[in-house]
């Protein structure tokens, strides 16, 4: 029966790449979605989705559907080396600058929308996604920027861990705070990139937040609650997708995947808000891990020397 449900959908080649698809935007909207928990930036990668959105719609309009991901990715990144500046900025709070942001760029993508004879079908559900329809070179495109943020994750961690806990210190070591800055906000566009077509813009954002806000309920050892963001990641969309199609085909309940995988990842969410308490102290009364793994709340209190967590990197 267990067997029905999870595996036997995905003999089918469209479900088949679904998978394929929500697997890897899974792993790489988790791994990122760490630094946008911990770093609070929720607001950030919400303001990101939107600001996506005229890209999309001009993409759409000029070469079709493959044109959707060079223009969302046009806009992304202009949108993050916006907020970076702005941000970076003393007269500018950070609230401020994701609100114009969000208000500007979202209010163009739907001026262009309207601008059209009607609100079709193919631009609206851009904002929804459609998993279902992903074809190899989607997933190309996805595999391809998952590589390239794991690579700059790996390569930068210790400098982006440490701009996360402590800004003055990483300002004293001599490591420049904006263009860290300026890195993370191009790894959270580019995931909202990769994932604009398989759920949208709108649904990206619990892709990048709550897989690893469920996490961070469960762990206070960054290693392990990246681990675990991307294993939820992983497996809330093969879940999503599997329930998606059960109750659609055999059961006659129409489900969109992508808003089902979502809920999935919703599911996970509480379940690791109910069981948190009990999860963390089980791990503080076990064995101490090396230090490399770094503790959250120690860092986030100073007990940590960050010098142990910091090597050569961006200065």
């Amino acid at each position: 029966m267990l067997s029905r449900l999870l595996l036997d959908p995905f003999a089918l080649p469209f479900m088949r790449r679904a998978l394929i698809e929500v697997l890897l935007l899974g792993a790489l909207a988790g791994g990122v979605g760490v630094f946008v928990v911990l770093r609070r930036l929720a607001f950030l990668a919400d303001a990101l989705t939107h600001a996506v959105f005229p890209g999309v719609v001009i993409g759409y309009l000029v070469s079709g559907q493959s044109g959707i991901v060079p223009g969302a990715l046009v806009f992304a990144v202009l949108a993050a080396v916006l907020f970076t500046v702005a941000a970076a900025r003393a007269r500018v709070g950070q609230d401020a600058a994701l609100a114009i942001l969000l208000t500007s760029f979202f209010g163009l993508g739907v001026v262009l929308v309207s601008r059209q004879r009607s609100y079709t079908a193919d631009l609206t559900t851009f904002l929804f996604g459609r998993v279902l329809t992903v074809d190899s070179a989607q997933i190309t495109q996805t595999a391809v920027v998952a590589v390239a943020v794991g690579l700059v994750l790996y390569a930068l961690r210790k400098e982006l861990l440490l701009r996360t806990f402590d800004q003055q210190t990483a300002q004293a070591m001599g490591y420049r705070v904006v263009l860290l800055d300026l890195v993370l906000n191009l790894m959270i566009a580019l995931v909202v990139v990769a994932a604009v077509k398989a759920v949208g813009t709108i649904l990206s954002i619990a892709l990048l937040v709550v897989p690893a806000a469920a996490a961070r309920l469960l762990s206070d050892r960054l290693l392990v609650v990246t681990g675990l963001a991307v294993l939820f990641g992983m497996l809330g969309g093969w879940l999503g997708l599997a329930a998606s199609y059960e109750a659609s085909i055999n059961h006659g309940v129409r489900l969109a995947s992508g808003a089902t995988v979502v809920l999935a990842l919703v599911v996970f969410y509480l379940l690791a808000l109910g069981v948190g308490p009990l999860v963390r102290r089980r791990w503080r009364r076990g064995a101490r891990l090396p230090e490399e793994v770094a503790d959250v709340d120690e860092l986030r209190a100073g007990r940590l020397a960050p010098e142990a967590h910091v090597g050569g990197g961006v200065r």
